[in-house]
């Protein structure tokens, strides 16, 4: 399976929205809007999108955090965060001290999240903001951790998000990204693009009326950049010991990448 340069800043102010491309200064708002439609099925949509293998996906990723259990005070920021999946399962397996920002763009995704963090009654430990990923509302060394899961390729400029991810770290503090990738599995990858292309708009179709915006989600996986070509902007943005962890033949990685 081929898998496309995503280009950020394409000549003549474009950028890319799926397979095709708008201006630049549209793309925002374009995202957000396909955001707003399915935030109330944004579970299902993730379900439907990795025949719920991104569930097993997370609980490793937020492993991979190394949150403490103890009364150790933690701080995780958790850009894109949506409907909450990350901060919950984060603060579900941590210490009381450790707290967590979830950061989204998206009012719509923020209130679905803001209603499963009250179910859970964990508002006092997990706060949410409305901020973008390319200008954080939040100073300099703030959090020792920071995430982004399947949210990161819906961002116009990837590299101004790397940077701001850079900023707000704490010196030794950590950065995760687990997001859909290359597969690098024969056969799976060809049963992945069927799955892909075909199965989800359709699926979009009867569950939430419309196929369109899975079928922008697809093509921007294959927009993205692959596993090699990511680390290397996570390495550009100043990151080190950068590293990538394939899950399911490559259908999804975890990036990881240090301030030190």
């Amino acid at each position: 399976m081929s898998n496309e340069t995503h280009e950020q800043n394409n000549k003549g102010g474009t950028a890319s929205f799926g397979f095709r491309n708008v201006p630049e200064d549209e793309r925002q708002g374009l995202v957000n809007g396909v955001f707003s439609s399915v935030a109330a099925r944004y579970d299902l949509m993730n379900d439907l999108m990795s025949g719920g293998l991104h569930r097993l996906w997370k609980a490793d990723f937020v492993a991979m955090i190394g949150a403490p259990r103890n009364d150790q005070p933690f701080r995780l920021l958790d850009v894109a965060g949506g409907t909450g999946d990350i901060a919950l399962r984060y603060a579900e397996s941590s210490g009381p001290n450790a707290t967590a920002v979830l950061a989204d763009i998206s009012p719509e995704m923020l209130e679905e999240g803001r209603t499963k963090v009250a179910a859970k009654g964990l508002d006092a430990r997990i706060s949410l903001t409305q901020g973008n990923a390319e200008a954080l509302p939040f100073p300099d060394r703030a959090f020792d951790a920071y995430t982004i899961a399947f949210g990161i390729r819906n961002v116009t400029h990837i590299d101004a998000a790397l940077r701001e991810a850079h900023r707000v770290l704490k010196i030794g503090g950590r950065f995760l990204c687990l997001e859909f990738s290359e597969c690098r599995v024969p056969l799976l990858d060809r049963l992945y693009d069927f799955h892909s292309f075909e199965v989800i708009p359709r699926l979009g179709r009867i569950a939430a009326g419309s196929g369109d915006p899975y079928r922008y989600l697809v093509e921007s996986i294959r927009r993205f950049p692959n596993q090699e070509a990511f680390a290397g902007m996570i390495r550009e943005a100043g990151f080190e010991r950068v590293s990538v962890r394939n899950l399911t033949g490559g259908i999804a990685a975890i990036h990881s990448g240090w301030k030190l």
